[in-house]
């Protein structure tokens, strides 16, 4: 500023030596008559003058007319005023509503409304303030006061995202639904999806949700594998009736959750029960082929039917394995109780009870040769075995 200042003076300087000199060897004369009044100027006067006057008339319209503006320019002003004030108050209900100070949030969110462009961005602010404070209906009257079309897919998903927080897994699915069918199929419409329908115990849209977010690295493995497994045991139980429609449902599993101990256990469980012993025998199997594991040994004895031998042969194999396997050993035992081999039952429980590390294991196996001795007659061992097992039940 200092620089043009100066060359602006120094341009005035030049101007004023060049009318100067000029004016030096000018003689001419001005003559202005009007009757009976007579003027005489000189040329340089006359200029002068002009000049002088077209910047007066300059002036005096320059001030005529900012009068004449002076109330749109204070509305302008206080218009700035109020976007001004605005701004800030929506800067300030961003900043109290991420430190939680949700109630100065939507107070400042409700300030920020004087801007109608704040409108989208207030609405938002102001929803999420109302819902952690747990103000619902109020939460709902900020998301529908967002009419704007640009603002549509964002009110939409902050619409089921806050219900599917407040358990209101229908309304979460009906904003997802909207915003769906405006071509919205993002990844967190898919998490906030995964909650709503984990809520309402659609467990096959669990599955389904679970995969997509899988191949698309949106989940956490571990959160993965548990919800994968959550659903295929519920999904197991609902089929509790129907023999052939679970084991449609256990084909259709990935392998992972096929071989789980967890889910093989309880789809074996429930095959027993509706006696279809050897369809349990082979999910038994295929699962500890891969996940060798205490409970599925504990259970395999269940899935023998009325002729143990095969069992007892596939046992016997493993134990070349795994001679120094406890639950193998309880399970052996278990397998000759039912094909009434009284003398490898008793060696082989015997043999899990000093190997048992484990209370839980010592219980079972105690309780097994009780239920040997009394088919053995022997009803004073039998009772030893039953007082073990009471003891090592009260140490647990």
């Amino acid at each position: 500023m200092a620089i043009r200042g100066l060359l602006w003076l120094a341009l005035l300087f030049v101007i004023a030596v060049v009318f100067a000199t000029a004016g030096h060897f000018d003689a001419g004369q001005v003559l202005l008559v009007y009757p009976p009044y007579r003027v005489d100027l000189s040329l340089n006067l006359f200029v002068v003058g002009l000049v002088v006057l077209f910047i007066a008339l300059y002036a005096l319209l320059r001030i005529l007319r900012n009068v004449l503006r002076m109330p749109q320019r204070v509305a302008a002003y206080r218009a700035r005023s109020r976007a001004a004030r605005a701004h800030a108050a929506l800067r300030e209900a961003i900043g109290n509503l991420y430190a939680g100070r949700f109630s100065r949030a939507e107070k400042a969110a409700r300030e920020a409304l004087v801007n109608r462009d704040n409108k989208g961005a207030a609405g938002l602010i102001g929803a999420s303030a109302a819902h952690r404070m747990r103000e619902y209906a109020r939460r709902d009257e900020w998301l529908a006061q967002i009419d704007q079309a640009d603002w549509q897919d964002a009110r939409l998903m902050a619409s089921a995202d806050m219900r599917a927080d407040g358990r209101d897994a229908d309304g979460a699915l009906a904003a997802l639904t909207a915003m769906q069918s405006q071509g919205g199929r993002r990844i967190h419409a898919q998490q906030i999806m995964l909650r709503a329908q984990q809520q309402l115990k659609n467990w096959s849209e669990v599955l389904k949700l679970v995969k997509t977010l899988e191949k698309r690295e949106a989940i956490h493995p571990a959160v993965a594998v548990r919800l994968r497994q959550l659903a295929a045991e519920n999904l197991l139980r609902d089929r509790r009736h129907n023999a052939d429609a679970l084991l449609e449902l256990w084909q259709s599993l990935a392998p992972t959750e096929r071989h789980s101990p967890r889910l093989a256990d309880l789809a074996a469980e429930l095959l027993i029960a509706l006696d279809r012993q050897n369809d349990a025998r082979k999910i038994v199997e295929e699962a500890l082929a891969q996940n060798w594991d205490a409970r599925l040994l504990r259970r395999y004895p269940d899935t023998s039917g009325s002729d143990a031998l095969p069992l007892i042969q596939k046992a016997e194999a493993w134990r070349k394995d795994r001679p120094e396997d406890g639950d193998l050993l309880f399970a052996l035992g278990r397998l000759c109780l039912k094909q009434q081999l009284w003398g490898k039952a008793q060696s082989f429980l015997e043999a899990a009870l000093e190997l048992a590390d484990n209370e839980t294991l010592k219980i079972r196996t105690h309780r097994a040769l009780a239920r040997l001795h009394e088919q053995l007659g022997d009803a004073a061992k039998a009772g030893e075995h039953y007082r073990e097992s009471a003891l090592a039940m009260n140490v647990v």
